[in-house]
């Protein structure tokens, strides 16, 4: 199942285990669970603390296996085979229940120990989603500290009668004790902060007590982070407040033109993207969102929607952009019932079903691509009188046989029976009849929208409402830089954000040296 150079560095991973885990496999005769059972005694042959049994009683989903103590201390099981991008989650499984410690906060991981109540958790994943793994990892954490709580994470293509009846139509899907309790990427500490009810009260209170910063950067990207490193190495005071660090790079799959590195994936470049940021003294105040930016004489103030808020001589906003949506009736009515932004997440969920793309450029045309291998077949629509797409992926997507494309459409309406989607109206923009398509999922590409809503009335924006900045990366507003995909600043890419925030975080710098001396940051 596992190739040579797997084994050897599983082993070595397995070399970390302090105490005897217990596989626990419940099989049937069918080709998953042969491979899952090859999957297993690969695992074992790799570690003498490790053993493999099956189990025969009923009621149990199969093909499954839990990670078990001796001591019956920690429920974790994976439904299914967790390989692709769970993978990673199977191994740290592996060393966690074997006793091998967590890297996360202590006081975080203290505070799931704290946690009171009886929580079974339940997580539908796929094995190309690349924002399953955080929340599938966070709940195998949790139930391996808390013996209160219970985890299974399950590959929905080999559950397909359990995702048809729960109605899971996006990926990551989790349901506590029964019922819905979120979808999308969730790490650790969002999970815990929505279980523990007066964290967020806790949280704004110390945030509140805070004093003033020298450079606050508001948004955890690439600019964000760039931005924060480039100030602390100045030796100010530095804080950075995001709603989650690493934003959008942790929505993207393959990353290929960051210059240095062939080939990387978004989640991994944000978890070294926060790496780096730690290692320096700045203050990191994540799940917060900002509100309101209020400028002053001596301060800038940012007001947190948790209803604390923090003071700057500086600002650096790096809060990045999200998917546009199509703003049509039916959309946010069938938003994960159907409705999907991330082909590579939740396509395995439509096998063989009838789907459309809405955009031609070249991220509809790459997952009208993606999707051709899945699903039955994929209708593209695209607003334009062409498609927009580089020429090579056009030719590509020509020469599929499963794959429609209507230009000149304008989407109208996403429609449903009430419990998910059914179709979609169009509207002819030249002839202006209208159409209907049947389908099961939709999945919209049409580009970025710039999260600056809060910021109306305060710093100028462009009619795209991006927020305008000079060549030092100075808003309308003195001691308010910006910087990344928020801005002006044409081609949103990566490097081209990350030397956006170096740039303003020197803006900044700048502006302080020859405005107010910067204090220095006391040592903790």
């Amino acid at each position: 199942m596992l190739d040579d150079a797997l084994k050897t560095q599983l082993k070595a991973y397995l070399e970390r285990l302090t105490q005897p885990i217990q596989l626990v496999a419940a099989l049937d005769d069918g080709d998953t669970s042969r491979e899952m059972r090859e999957l297993l005694q690969d695992i074992v042959a790799q570690s003498d603390k490790i053993t493999l049994v099956e189990r025969s009683e009923e009621g149990v989903r199969r093909p499954s296996f839990a990670i078990a103590r001796a001591d019956g201390s920690v429920h974790l099981c994976f439904a299914g085979l967790p390989l692709g991008h769970e993978f990673t989650s199977l191994v740290l499984a592996l060393l966690q229940v074997g006793g091998h410690p967590s890297k996360e906060a202590p006081e975080l991981l203290e505070q799931v120990r704290n946690l009171d109540g009886d929580h079974r958790f339940e997580t539908y994943f796929s094995q190309s989603c690349q924002s399953c793994p955080d929340v599938v990892q966070a709940l195998n954490l949790m139930a391996v500290l808390n013996p209160r709580i219970q985890h299974v994470a399950i590959d929905g293509a080999a559950f397909q009668d359990e995702v048809e009846q729960r109605q899971v139509m996006a990926v990551p899907s989790v349901f506590l004790n029964g019922e819905p309790f979120g979808s999308g990427r969730m790490g650790l500490a969002e999970i815990v902060a929505r279980l523990d009810t007066g964290a967020a009260a806790r949280e704004a209170g110390k945030i509140a007590a805070k004093a003033p910063f020298d450079v606050l950067v508001v948004g955890g990207g690439p600019a964000g982070a760039a931005a924060a490193i480039y100030a602390a190495r100045k030796g100010i005071a530095t804080g950075i407040v995001a709603e989650r660090f690493g934003g959008q790079v942790l929505d993207t799959l393959g990353i290929e033109n960051f210059i240095s590195v062939p080939h990387t994936e978004g989640p991994r470049l944000a978890a070294a993207l926060e790496q780096h940021v730690r290692e320096y003294d700045v203050d990191i105040m994540n799940l917060q969102r900002a509100e309101q930016l209020v400028p002053g004489e001596e301060f800038i103030e940012v007001r947190l929607a948790s209803g604390a808020s923090l003071k700057s001589r500086a600002v650096i906003l790096s809060t990045g952009a999200r998917w546009r949506q199509m703003n049509v009736p039916g959309e946010d009515e069938y938003r994960n019932k159907g409705v999907a932004y991330c082909p590579h997440c939740d396509g395995p969920l439509f096998k063989g079903k009838r789907v459309a793309v809405i955009g031609g450029g070249n991220s509809g045309v790459e997952a009208a691509i993606d999707l051709a291998g899945i699903v039955g077949h994929v209708t593209l629509l695209e607003f334009d009188a062409r498609l927009r797409a580089d020429e090579v992926l056009q030719r590509k997507l020509r020469s599929l046989p499963n794959v429609s494309v209507i230009v000149s459409a304008q989407t109208t309406e996403v429609t449903g029976d009430g419990h998910r989607v059914n179709g979609l109206v169009y509207k002819d923009r030249h002839g202006g009849a209208e159409h209907r398509i049947e389908l099961e999922g939709i999945f919209v590409q049409i580009g970025l929208l710039p999260n600056t809503e809060w910021l109306k009335g305060t710093v100028k924006l462009s009619p795209r409402g991006e927020i305008e900045v000079d060549a030092r990366g100075e808003t309308s507003v003195p001691g308010v830089f910006a910087a990344g995909d928020c801005t002006t600043v044409p081609y949103k890419q990566i490097v081209i954000a990350m030397g956006e925030g170096s740039k303003a975080a020197l803006g900044a710098f700048d502006h302080l040296i020859r405005t107010s001396a910067p204090q220095a940051r006391e040592a903790a």
